[in-house]
């Protein structure tokens, strides 16, 4: 007899949060977990089958096993539906948590209750909604990947407006919706994204899945959860609101006034001018601070000084006949910054308390980093122009005294531009987080705020920390990514880390021969940890976070299916110029390998250092495949000069963009063709665009002995050209005679072999006419190249298609590429 299960009984024990969450993984992504209300089980489906590839994970057990038995569920709905069921046509959409450890609900066009042990099955109810009233969680999450494509509603029957925020990745809030009461909002999003429910203050917030249906009352907001461990995150600066400071202080004629209660007002500084101004660049807000007791307030005054303008020209603009004329602000090195001047004045008798501005002369930047927590002191960060000077200042206000607390410096560059090379955060009132390569690779370090002594190394290490993913305050634990931290692995693998912040009980958490990505579950219980290589698809576990043990594999994707009929993309690894480095890259083969025939070698190159540019995950189709296919065998490697090795490693740069790793480069091709005889060194190529523009040609001028053929695109062909900040963090400042010693404009007479140059005329991150200022250069030497002027294009003007498509038939002519 067929029976009917009451939906209330049901939904009475968390079936909806479960349900909600329809787990999917497609390629690369890990797969959504969907916990029990105990959280000891949670179960997920494997995207791409409709027959029943559900899986469930009981974690004290450490076991994954089918949802269910494939043969037996058809038999009963069979029997059940009395229709012709069978495992190739189970059909089954969705699956959820029941009223016991015994069973499970199933979806097919209406739900189904199962029992797991008996395979006694029942008609639940004709539908089952999907909700997140159960599913709502504070403080938000950062969203994780998705390329799923679904929509959310959210209804509001509160008594007051609410705002919608997508928050991203790197926890930032983005808004995207204001819902009137009553009203209900339909959102586009990603399944797995992240969304923060705001009013004068966050409500709720819930990850998106399919068919999401959120009412918002009074009674969901009293049963959202409010994490536990309420340490996690980043604290915001020990700084006053902004209206407190901001309602009575104000602007008038580039001067710092004062507007008491009464309205009296009282004019603090003498000396604002247009050129030196304690306005901001928007105008006349200014940069100021008042301390938290409200008895003394820190201005800062900057000095206006000329900007650099670029022109470039749009000679076909789509709305005019006439070219049009484009002005763009652009500093490049060496040219004169504005400076600040710290104020600090007394609220109560309105009078200015000296400062002495001698340890923050000579400025790249400096800004404010807080107030104590008594607001007896605060804080400066000053980066000294040519980087290689950074302080951690301490003010006092009782007289203006300046003393450093911690000082970093450098004989080359301190890489300022690299989130995870510029930690600077506050643990407690009392410490601050530094990250400093000073040991030669970089790691955390403990200091004192009132001393400025260095409490501990917080890591240590021939390994690098590459960033921090978050900082429990609570338990005084770090979490964060690090590189080389295996010495069994590639040393560009990204593995998650947790170590205290006196430096005790340090784990590396993930462990597969892969870079990983994570996901955390339950509240930072447990994480699942996403792994591959160039030459693995992903592999998803999920993991202990305390401990990092293995749980169980969740899913293992298959590497050949996922890849295609062509050969892998491979490691490989070999000595650098010094006969001991290990020099890591990757080689794509054409999709018709033969082993009998010889392959004209092409790089594609980007030294650029600001970071390692080798893809060290899986991808199913790269851009070199392109050229791979069209007969050439396509390199790609990450030489002496680039970063996240040591510093010494990282420091060849300094001031020598010209080397790019270059002798590392061709001792890696020359043993991979030791390797792959395949590989024709009379005809090697070379191509980039940017940074790797510049290198591509700089290939032709030091290194024509080895590489024949070059396409340089958009290249910073002359770092005295190119904006500011990246040049002068690798070149140093003032401008010396090293910027001509790198410049490929000043050396184009020494060009040997066949050389094409792409511009767009509307780049707007390098200036055009580096580029033309090497053609110029090159008429004048009397030498034979290609140039490419792409009109309307930016940026990046080879991979436009009809410019990557000659790009690529210049290669192929030049290195005599067979058809």
């Amino acid at each position: 007899m067929k029976r009917r299960t009451s939906l209330k009984r049901l939904l009475s024990l968390s079936l909806v949060v479960c349900t909600l969450l329809i787990s999917g993984s497609a390629r690369g992504q890990a797969p959504k977990l969907n916990w029990s209300e105990k959280g000891d089980r949670c179960w997920f489906r494997v995207d791409g089958d409709k027959n029943g590839a559900f899986f469930v994970v009981n974690v004290e057990e450490r076991q994954r096993k089918p949802a269910f038995d494939r043969e037996r569920l058809a038999t009963a709905l069979n029997e059940l539906l009395d229709e012709e069921i069978t495992t190739s046509n189970l059909d089954i959409k969705r699956i959820a948590w029941a009223d016991s450890e015994d069973a499970l609900l199933i979806q097919r066009a209406n739900w189904y209750r199962l029992n797991t042990k008996t395979y006694e099955l029942e008609v639940a109810d004709e539908s089952i909604p999907t909700t997140v009233q159960d599913q709502l969680f504070l403080p938000p999450r950062p969203s994780g990947p998705s390329q799923r494509s679904i929509h959310i509603v959210v209804k509001n029957e509160l008594q007051r407006p609410i705002s919608l925020f997508w928050v991203s990745s790197d926890r930032g809030e983005h808004h995207y919706a204001d819902i009137a009461p009553g009203d209900s909002h339909r959102q586009h999003t990603y399944e797995g994204h992240s969304w923060l429910l705001k009013s004068t203050r966050d409500l709720a917030s819930f990850i998106a899945a399919p068919n999401v249906r959120l009412t918002l009352d009074e009674q969901t907001l009293a049963n959202v959860k409010i994490g536990q461990r309420r340490g996690w995150g980043r604290r915001p600066r020990n700084t006053p609101p902004r209206d407190v400071s901001r309602d009575r202080v104000f602007i008038r004629n580039h001067n710092l006034w004062l507007r008491d209660e009464d309205g009296e007002e009282s004019q603090l500084s003498q000396d604002g001018t247009e050129s030196n101004t304690f306005a901001t660049r928007r105008g006349d807000r200014g940069d100021f601070y008042r301390s938290p007791d409200g008895k003394f307030l820190v201005a800062m005054q900057r000095t206006v000084v000329p900007e650099r303008a670029i022109q470039i020209v749009e000679s076909s603009p789509r709305d005019q006949l006439q070219p049009r004329l484009i002005e763009l602000a652009y500093r490049k090195p060496g040219d004169q910054l504005p400076q600040k001047t710290v104020h600090l004045y007394s609220i109560e008798d309105r009078t200015e308390i000296e400062v002495s501005q001698s340890l923050f002369a000579n400025q790249w930047s400096l800004d404010f980093g807080g107030w104590s927590e008594s607001g007896d002191r605060f804080y400066l960060r000053f980066n000294q122009r040519g980087h290689q000077v950074l302080r951690e200042l301490e003010v006092s206000v009782v007289d203006g005294a300046v003393r450093t607390l911690i000082e970093e410096t450098s004989d080359t560059f301190i890489q300022y531009s690299d989130r995870g090379k510029s930690v600077r955060e506050n643990l407690t009132p009392d410490e601050i987080l530094w990250a400093s390569e000073r040991s030669g690779w970089n790691h955390l370090y403990r200091f004192s705020r009132t001393t400025g002594e260095l409490i501990n190394p917080v890591t240590q290490g021939d390994w690098n920390v590459k960033r921090i993913e978050s900082i429990d305050r609570e338990h005084q634990e770090i979490w964060f990514y690090a590189v080389g931290v295996l010495e069994d692995q590639d040393p560009y693998h990204e593995h998650l880390c947790r170590v205290n912040f006196d430096g005790s009980e340090f784990n590396v958490l993930s462990e597969g021969d892969g870079t990983h990505t994570i996901d955390f579950q339950q509240e930072r219980r447990y994480f699942v940890d996403t792994w591959s290589r160039v030459d693995l698809a992903p592999v998803h576990e999920l993991r202990d976070s305390a401990s990092g043990e293995l749980i169980c594999e969740l899913r293992r994707e298959d590497t050949e299916k996922a890849f295609g009929e062509r050969r892998l993309t491979e490691r490989f690894v070999a000595k650098g110029r010094d006969g001991e480095t290990d020099i890591w890259g990757i080689i794509h083969w054409p999709k018709d390998f033969d082993p009998a025939k010889k392959y004209p070698v092409v790089e594609n190159i980007y030294a650029g250092p600001h970071d390692h540019h080798v893809p060290k995950s899986f991808r199913s189709r790269y851009r070199q495949h392109t050229f791979a296919d069209a007969g050439m065998i396509v390199v790609q490697i990450d030489g002496m000069g680039t970063a996240w090795r040591s510093k010494a490693f990282h420091d060849v740069c300094f001031q020598n963009l010209r080397d790019a790793g270059f002798p590392d480069r061709i001792a890696w091709i020359k043993a991979a063709a030791e390797k792959y005889p395949q590989m024709d060194l009379t005809r090697v190529g070379i191509f980039g665009g940017s940074a790797g523009g510049q290198n591509a040609m700089a290939a032709l001028l030091w290194h024509s002995d080895f590489y024949k053929v070059a396409v340089a695109d958009c290249g910073c062909h002359d770092n005295r050209m190119d904006k500011i900040w990246w040049n002068e963090q690798w070149m140093g400042w003032p401008v010396d005679e090293s910027y001509e010693r790198n410049s490929n404009t000043e050396n184009a007479h020494l060009l040997e072999g066949d050389l094409m140059l792409f511009v767009g005329e509307l780049d707007r991150n390098v200036d055009p006419a580096t580029t033309t200022q090497v053609v110029r250069e090159l008429i004048r030497h009397n030498k034979d190249f290609d140039f490419v002027l792409v009109p309307g294009a930016g940026h990046g003007s080879a991979e436009t298609p009809w410019a990557s498509r000659k790009r690529l038939n210049f290669l192929k002519e030049k290195l005599r590429v067979e058809d």
